[in-house]
């Protein structure tokens, strides 16, 4: 830990800090070298990955800002409650070409600090929100949405059946 972050909760808030400075040297420095950040949509083992994938969201999200709404720590592990906005306006978003549009919504995290770094954190937010809020998917409820369903629904009950006629066989 640096002089600034003198406890685990310390750490966890200067890393955000650090995220909506897009200070990637300081996010580097907060891990273990072989530190596992979890995300709902890719698990990045080490620093250096870590990393890559902060640049990925930077370039497509240039004005990322996590605003913490709680934090809660118990030993080794920290918990934070926060809003996750910004325009994507740069680069691609997981291979989506920018949309101009803006996303918000909230996440949880759970840190585990060892040492005073940052061994590994396990991140939760609503995917699919996001995908609604970039336009790639159809607001929730909506008659595309519901028809979605559907045809999801019907292909898990053919799937079913057709295991169940191999079962027989």
């Amino acid at each position: 830990m640096t002089d600034e972050t003198k406890t685990n909760t310390d750490l966890v808030v200067a890393a955000v800090a650090a995220i909506n400075r897009q200070d990637l040297a300081a996010l580097r420095a907060m891990w273990t070298p072989d530190g596992t950040e979890r995300f709902p949509d890719a698990t990045c083992h080490g620093v250096d990955a870590i990393v890559a994938y902060f640049e990925a969201i930077f370039a497509a999200i240039p004005d990322l800002h996590i605003d913490v709404l709680a934090v809660a720590a118990d030993g080794d592990s920290v918990f934070l409650r926060y809003e996750i906005g910004g325009t994507h306006t740069g680069g691609p978003f997981k291979g989506v070409a920018p949309t101009g549009k803006r996303i918000e919504v909230p996440g949880i995290d759970h840190f585990t600090i060892r040492d005073g770094a940052i061994v590994s954190n396990f991140v939760v937010f609503d995917q699919m929100e996001i995908g609604r809020q970039l336009g790639l998917l159809p607001p929730e409820n909506s008659a595309p949405d519901k028809a979605l369903k559907v045809l999801f629904n019907g292909g898990l009950a053919a799937k079913g059946k057709i295991k169940q006629l191999r079962s027989k066989t």
